[in-house]
């Protein structure tokens, strides 16, 4: 083994074990901590990238962990997707409710939002 294919095994091997800390990022739902991967993440895959002499063994690992991560992440972002939409449908609530009478037709409630600070003593 040269030390080019070692070299190209350590980045396989640490790419590995990245995609394994995003994984625990995700589950945890520790963004920030995802954020701060992103760079690392970026480097080793140009780092593998430019190598052409890679075989399906050495990339079977990071595949299917770049996929399952994938899967996490689109799960993440359609929780809140869905959350944003959920307070949006509050928000709008708040400001009036449409009513259906036994006829069919729509009716606005319009609501009131009180901006009053009570004080205590």
């Amino acid at each position: 083994m040269t030390d080019e294919t070692g070299s190209r095994h350590d980045a396989v091997e640490a790419l590995v074990a990245l995609l394994e800390a995003e994984r625990a990022a995700l589950l945890a739902g520790d963004f920030e901590r995802l954020i701060g991967m992103l760079d690392d993440k970026a480097a080793l895959i140009d780092q593998l990238d430019a190598a052409d002499d890679l075989t399906e063994d050495m990339l079977h690992a990071v595949r299917t962990r770049l996929e399952r991560n994938q899967a996490l992440l689109d799960s993440a972002l359609a929780g809140i997707r869905g959350v944003a939409g959920r307070i949006g449908a509050l928000h709008r609530m708040r400001r009036s409710l449409d009513t259906y009478d036994q006829t069919g037709r729509r009716t606005t409630i319009e609501g009131s939002i009180d901006h009053v600070v009570e004080r205590r003593a």
